[in-house]
């Protein structure tokens, strides 16, 4: 139990946006947009099967496909692992998932079967420690990784260095002309510790503005 645990409540979010509405860099994007809205999964199952299905698609692309595997269920509300892994491979792609991602989804539902991905622990593991627990799942990596830490588990003080928007953001904030790494974001973040979930979702609304 350590400093990284605390995820999100009304009090941590007004917290966070009276601290970084302070930030010399950040402060004017949080006070021109709207606070996030945070709700943390009630099936870390379906969050994790999520972050699977839009892993390097767009928005309304994925969330068209999601529909599509959900639909394959319609008389098991959201599908249990295995119900999954009864599901033919053939109707799965037929959904619109790669085959690649199927493969995903199958492991994914093998795992929190036999006990691999336990989510009665991540109350007490540290973000790291699931990450680390995550990816043992084919096709979970460090960005599914985050993203299941900031919007499955609405953890407070995650920097997904891996995400393109965030990259963008981070370009557009500090007008860069090139897109920054890992190392240079981890940098120019640090003063929005232990705030990191909500600078980002700023950071995704700054890079959103030149599509508009």
């Amino acid at each position: 139990m350590i400093d990284s645990l605390p995820t999100m409540n009304s009090t941590a979010l007004t917290n966070a946006l009276k601290y970084l509405r302070k930030d010399v860099h950040l402060g004017d994007v949080v006070k021109k947009n709207p606070k996030p809205d945070f709700k943390p999964a009630r099936d870390v199952y379906a969050a994790l099967v999520r972050s699977i299905v839009y892993q390097q698609l767009s928005g309304k692309a994925a969330g068209t496909i999601l529909k599509r595997f959900l639909a394959l269920f319609p008389d098991t509300g959201y599908p249990k692992p295995e119900i999954v892994l009864k599901m033919s491979v053939a109707k799965m792609r037929g959904a619109g998932l790669s085959g690649q991602k199927t493969a995903y989804i199958k492991d994914l539902s093998a795992k929190f079967l036999d006990g691999t991905i336990e989510p009665k622990k991540f109350k007490v593991m540290t973000d790291e420690e699931i990450r680390q627990h995550l990816i043992a799942v084919k096709g979970i990596g460090r960005w599914s990784a985050d993203m299941f830490l900031m919007s499955g588990l609405n953890r407070l003080d995650v920097l997904p260095t891996g995400d393109l928007g965030i990259r963008k953001g981070f370009q557009k904030l500090f007008k860069m002309k090139t897109l920054p790494d890992a190392k240079k974001m981890e940098r120019l973040a640090e003063p929005w510790r232990p705030y990191r979930t909500i600078a980002s979702w700023y950071l995704w609304r700054l890079a959103d503005e030149d599509k508009r």
